[in-house]
């Protein structure tokens, strides 16, 4: 059963000018196995995990360090989920997402799904 559903742009262009005008900005956001990935790979990853967030009602009290997304070659990304996003979906007995990444002409995207296992 679907509890939710996130997606979202970035300009690819745009994020990185704001990661150069605030360094630490890439070390909030992304996890140490995402932040040496190329500018569309970060663009699309923030965008997964806003998309995230918002599957899980966008709280407030996420951190970004919680969501790691992975590519897997040949299938899907993953994102693998501890601390505050873990603890919000297990709250909505979200057991998993399923999310599409793109990122073409400049422009970064993702959708995610929110799923758990029909009661």
């Amino acid at each position: 059963m679907i509890v939710g559903v996130g997606i979202d742009v970035v300009d690819v262009a745009r994020f990185m000018a704001t990661l150069d005008r605030a360094p630490g900005l890439r070390e909030k956001l992304f996890t140490p196995e995402e932040r040496d990935l190329p500018a569309s790979s970060l663009a699309a990853r923030f965008a997964a995990k806003e998309a995230i967030a918002k599957a899980l009602g966008a709280p407030g009290n996420m951190s970004w360090q919680d969501a790691t997304v992975r590519r897997v070659l040949g299938g899907p990304p993953e994102v693998e989920i501890i601390g505050t996003v873990a603890a919000r979906a297990a709250e909505l007995g979200i057991d998993r997402f399923h999310l599409s990444l793109s990122h073409d002409a400049g422009i970064a995207s993702a959708v995610a799904i929110a799923e758990r296992d029909p009661a």
